[in-house]
């Protein structure tokens, strides 16, 4: 009973880590537009944000798996929410020196917690408790994710957006020092959201510090074993690639919404910014219903059905106009909340000590995220069409979906893990 209660305080713990950088995260669909009117950015330019968060996956997710086959993963977490919110902290000078490569630097500094903290967490909440109830427990956790999802945004845009940011060719006409003063004014709209939450991780770091947790080591022949030894195992190597075109459709979908609202739907970006709410707010909603299906569908049957959806409602995306777009936008963000961490639990399934290992390669397939969206913003800068962009979320969900029918057909034993 107490070794049950102990997973109870983890899972906990751990499952209120998911909230936090899927609140971060979701705070760049209002950063991308603030910072692209204020620094009279190029779309291209301004997805920029998203690369400088997501190259960290890339670069950091390796060493986040090494640190843990050493030490664990609580000190993996410990790392992980001091970088996190020392990058928080960033956002003053940044703001201060009214640098956009600052900016991209602290928001660098952020996303190398965040990978430390999903290379521990994620395959964390899986070893803790019923192995059969893994995929479940993954799911439900990443919900919280989504809650973030649906709360950053309005927040966000409540506290960073300006109710009538002046237009480019306006800001152009400004004296330097008007343009320095407005700049100045916008940039330092970001600096009380980032100190607060700052705070709050530090307070949560200390939480962890603090609490005894459940630890799982390898031994000294598995941490011997060759980093990549976990690609040899099939269904991780399809998991990197499934999770690598998986994140970045979420990213250019959840990321551009609020551009994509007012460029294209026409609506002000003060309403614009509710939008992303209801994505978000959809987006949890999915990874709650699709935990409860779960019980009664395979995850590979489900994946396969949410990613055939996602890929319909992007042709409306793509070809649509006016405010069908916006609602054909939030039903993707409704089909694409499982795909995360079922891709990830398909990937860490049955092969044991390459656990840890196989964990940071699909965190490091989130480099999705860096790349994919300035794809999408340089074919919308070349063709002046934001809506023809979304050509390469359509082939990243086809990925996705070939990755749900190849499961289905080799029969990966997920459905057991439901129950």
């Amino acid at each position: 009973m107490s070794q049950q209660k102990k997973y109870t305080l983890a899972i906990i713990l751990i499952t209120s880590l998911f909230f936090f950088w899927g609140f971060i995260h979701n705070l760049d669909p209002i950063l991308i537009p603030h910072l692209r009117n204020a620094f009279s950015l190029t779309t291209l330019q301004a997805s920029l944000v998203d690369s400088s968060v997501f190259i960290a996956y890339f670069l950091l997710a390796i060493p986040a798996g090494l640190i843990m086959k050493k030490y664990g993963y609580k000190t993996g977490i410990l790392i992980g929410l001091i970088l996190f919110a020392i990058g928080c902290f960033l956002f003053v000078p940044a703001a201060n020196t009214i640098s956009y490569p600052f900016f991209l630097g602290a928001l660098f500094i952020v996303a190398c917690g965040l990978t430390i903290l999903e290379t521990a967490a994620n395959p964390y909440i899986t070893v803790l408790g019923d192995p059969s109830k893994a995929t479940q427990r993954l799911n439900f956790a990443q919900s919280f994710n989504g809650l973030a999802a649906f709360i950053a945004p309005i927040i966000g845009g409540n506290y960073i957006l300006s109710e009538e940011p002046l237009s480019t060719d306006k800001i152009a006409a400004l004296s330097e020092q008007a343009k320095i003063a407005y700049i100045q004014a916008e940039t330092s709209a970001v600096k009380g959201p980032y100190m607060i939450l700052g705070i709050i991780i530090l307070i949560v770091a200390c939480v962890f510090f603090f609490t005894k947790l459940p630890d799982i080591k390898d031994s000294e022949t598995d941490q011997k074993k060759g980093f990549f030894h976990a690609l040899k195992h099939k269904n991780v190597s399809s998991a990197v690639i499934a999770q690598f075109f998986y994140v970045g459709a979420q990213v250019s979908v959840l990321s551009f919404i609020v551009m994509y609202a007012t460029e294209i739907a026409h609506v002000t970006p003060s309403n614009a910014k509710y939008y992303a709410g209801v994505a978000g707010l959809a987006f949890m909603i999915g990874r709650f219903v699709g935990t409860f299906l779960m019980r009664y569908i395979s995850p590979a049957k489900l994946l396969s059905i949410f990613a055939a959806s996602a890929i319909l409602l992007t042709v409306v995306v793509i070809y649509g106009s006016g405010v069908m777009t916006l609602y054909a936008m939030i039903g993707i963000a409704f089909f694409m909340s499982i795909m995360f961490p079922t891709i990830f639990a398909f990937g860490v399934e049955g092969i044991g000590s390459d656990t840890k290992s196989a964990s940071s390669l699909i965190i490091m397939a989130i480099v999705g995220g860096a790349i994919i969206p300035p794809v999408l913003g340089l074919i919308s800068d070349t063709t002046g069409n934001l809506q023809l962009g979304y050509y390469v979320v359509l082939i990243c969900f086809a990925v996705v979906l070939l990755f749900a029918l190849r499961n289905k057909q080799t029969k990966v034993e997920v459905k057991d893990s439901v129950h």
